[in-house]
């Protein structure tokens, strides 16, 4: 529509300087004034329901506190590879190609990840099982891995726990039927050739669902103490490194509270950290907000996560990337 088509008639007669300063007046965007979010910034939830039988489900927000279902709820992806075929904890990263790589737990007690591409989110290339840990045949498991993309050497970090029976004798009556994870790291650039698998993060303790994020020239890795006896733990820390592979230092205290929580996921949203967490025991989700890493707020009452959403990551996406997902799964 041309411009003078908005006003009136006698209001088109007007000033050339009232012209150039409507010219470069923009009006505000109702969903960022309510949201705060002004730099077209959206967030993606990927998350499994049940066991992971089901597959991938995706929710989005624009404030980072209220989740709504893609697909009114229906999985976008289901799982072909494992020998439970399972699609728990999945972890998106999106590379500098514009390509999403999808890593998740492929099954309870078989050592392999399950990995996907993408470049829509929708559309998923064929899966994959990965064999990381066939170096070490005792290996009970493979669970909750995520990828990291270092921008600084160009390399995707992959990692994961896992319990070797017997690697930490010290610590072996301390976790659930016998396990005792640590988390271990291979690194790669293209998900087919892969560094020899390391120990990665080992501060004395059982620990699982490790996730990292940049904090400006720093790396800040948030875990699960997956202490059970003989005083239960089962809460989030982190722990920080100069590098992203690493090392990390020994762990914080507690920033959950004393909730049985699981599966941290972290994202940057305006002045504050939120670290979002599986309270497993409550059978909902919970999250914790800081501006500095030290001061946690709960902030569990504030977030609304579709039901029945388990051990999701986050995901910082362009609105325009969102709203092509939308679209897509709309047409499903």
């Amino acid at each position: 529509m041309h411009l003078f088509g908005i006003f009136p008639e006698s209001l088109r007669l007007v000033s050339p300087l009232f012209l150039l300063l409507f010219a470069f007046w923009v009006p505000e965007e109702p969903l960022m004034a309510r949201t705060g979010n002004t730099r077209g910034q959206a967030y993606l939830f990927a998350y499994f329901k049940g066991n992971g039988e089901s597959g991938l489900h995706l929710a989005h927000s624009s404030d980072g506190l209220v989740w709504q279902p893609l697909n009114q709820g229906q999985p976008l992806l289901r799982p072909t590879v494992g020998r439970d075929k399972l699609m728990r904890d999945p972890h998106i990263t999106l590379g500098p190609d514009g390509v999403f790589r999808m890593v998740w737990t492929a099954s309870w007690t078989e050592p392999v990840i399950g990995f996907a591409t993408s470049t829509d989110l929708i559309n998923w290339s064929a899966q994959k099982a990965l064999s990381l840990m066939a170096h070490e045949p005792s290996s009970r498991n493979v669970w909750a891995p995520e990828s990291f993309y270092d921008s600084e050497t160009g390399e995707y970090l992959l990692f994961w726990a896992t319990t070797i029976p017997g690697r930490f004798p010290t610590t072996d009556n301390q976790g659930d039927n016998g396990l005792n994870h640590r988390v271990y790291l291979t690194i790669t650039r293209d998900f087919q050739k892969f560094t020899p698998t390391r120990l990665f993060y080992d501060q004395g303790f059982n620990v699982i669902d490790a996730t990292i994020v940049k904090d400006k020239g720093r790396y800040l890795m948030f875990l699960k103490d997956e202490t059970r006896y003989p005083v239960p733990r089962k809460n989030i820390r982190y722990a920080v490194s100069w590098r992203a592979s690493g090392p990390y230092g020994s762990a914080s205290p507690p920033i959950s509270g004393d909730y049985w929580a699981e599966g941290p996921s972290a994202i940057r949203v305006g002045k504050r950290w939120i670290v979002y967490f599986d309270k497993y025991r409550e059978k909902r989700y919970g999250a914790v907000a800081s501006k500095d890493l030290k001061q946690w707020e709960d902030i569990s009452d504030q977030v609304k996560f579709p039901e029945g959403a388990r051990h999701g990551t986050v995901l910082a996406v362009s609105r325009s990337v969102l709203e092509k997902v939308r679209l897509l799964s709309a047409r499903l």
